[in-house]
């Protein structure tokens, strides 16, 4: 009876992917069945090989994020592990939100990554304290509505009120409430720390 976990590996990263298969040669129930270093790349490779989990990084060409969606959309039940760099507030979120299995750093020691397949293979939601953390502060922070979002791009462009209202098509007593209500749901004083904050935060890449 084959015991082993099937990977896909998702990374653009040549040397990343190279040193993740080293480590996984060391497990004995761990095997890298494809690669992938595109987000097409990923979804075309989860079809043809089905692995059991996929190591998806989020910073891939065509977007870690919708190779993830597109993945879960073709095949719901399948289990996708994020492996990436980011720890922004927001990246966790929406990976985490359109279905990933868990979130783990590309610091992580290689037994703990071992640890989260062999989790995430058995169903469970592998999310370590530090990006649990990160999340909590997310979900105790406002959404932002579509249009304070649109304002916000903009504000982080470097527009005034009255050219966010122009390129919105608002009026100027409109622009201004947005961006009120901005600073109060990212709790700041002014639309510099606003622009850093979405920043920080990964609202705005």
């Amino acid at each position: 009876m084959n015991t082993r976990i099937r990977l896909l590996l998702a990374d653009d990263h040549a040397i990343v992917r190279m040193g993740l298969r080293t480590v996984f040669e060391l497990e004995g129930d761990l095997e890298v069945i494809a690669e992938a270093a595109t987000a097409d790349e990923a979804v075309a490779a989860h079809a043809s090989s089905r692995p059991d989990v996929t190591l998806l990084d989020l910073r891939m060409p065509g977007g870690g994020l919708e190779a993830l969606r597109r993945i879960l959309g073709n095949s719901p039940r399948s289990r996708v592990l994020v492996v990436t760099t980011s720890d922004l507030e927001e990246d966790i979120h929406r990976a985490l939100a359109a279905g990933a299995s868990g979130y783990v750093l590309k610091s992580i020691a290689p037994e703990e990554l071992a640890d989260a397949i062999r989790g995430v293979h058995a169903g469970a939601r592998w999310v370590p304290a530090e990006v649990a953390r990160k999340l909590a502060d997310r979900a105790a922070t406002p959404e932002l509505s579509p249009r304070e979002m649109e304002v916000l791009h903009l504000v982080v462009k470097g527009l005034t009120n009255p050219e966010i209202a122009d390129a919105l098509d608002i009026s100027l007593g409109t622009a201004k409430a947005h961006l009120r209500a901005i600073l109060a749901k990212l709790q700041v004083a002014d639309r510099t720390e606003a622009a850093s904050e979405a920043l920080r935060r990964g609202l705005i890449d």
